[in-house]
């Protein structure tokens, strides 16, 4: 792979002890395609509109002016982060307002062992629920699964399938997804009707 990659780490703010992960994507990744893995290796569904805000200006995937921000689909992260250390945001759900802080923390990333393009390295801790109401619905969830007397305790196990554990983060579930997505993704060749 002669291919320039990005080390990334990716933060949910606000909430402690912290959720983030590090992985690898890269630099030509377009911003609409680094949704995609930030979704996946966060954890999240994919279910709700989101931007990310480098510098002064915003990119998401359908904005109706330029007031609302540039088409995240056009623009390569190489292209927008450069230095090592520079930050970055990513909003995801407008309505719980999930805020996540992007740290380039290398620009140049080698591992002679790296076998794909996309690879989250490590991380701590789940991803909250989709839904669950943004980061007071967040404490609020996690408080009640903590305590079977709690009023929400039953509600709260059935809508989260009785198996939501805060604190588990699994690598290779997340890499495999990538892989999955890897494949889904890429180009493929085109040939043309009678020509071999």
């Amino acid at each position: 792979m002669n291919e320039r990659f990005y080390l990334l780490k990716i933060q949910l703010l606000d909430i402690e002890p912290a959720i983030w992960r590090r992985f690898v994507v890269p630099a030509s990744i377009t911003l609409d395609r680094l949704h995609d893995v930030i979704q996946i290796v966060m954890g999240w569904t994919d279910s709700h509109l989101h931007e990310f805000t480098i510098g002064k200006k915003r990119y998401t995937e359908y904005p109706e002016s330029k007031e609302d921000g540039l088409v995240c689909g056009r623009y390569r992260l190489g292209d927008l982060i450069k230095q090592k250390g520079r930050t970055f945001r990513y909003l995801y759900d407008f309505g719980d307002s999930w805020d996540h802080e992007l740290v380039l923390e290398e620009s140049r990333y080698f591992n002679p062992e790296l076998r794909t393009e996309l690879v989250c390295l490590e991380g701590e801790r789940a991803c909250p629920p989709e839904d669950v109401g943004g980061v007071p619905g967040y404490f609020e969830f996690c408080n009640a699964l903590k305590d079977p007397s709690h009023e929400e305790y039953e509600g709260y196990m059935e809508w989260s399938g009785g198996d939501y554990d805060s604190e588990q983060f699994d690598s290779d579930s997340i890499n495999w997804e990538l892989m999955k997505y890897l494949r889904w993704s890429r180009d493929r060749y085109q040939t043309k009707l009678g020509r071999r």
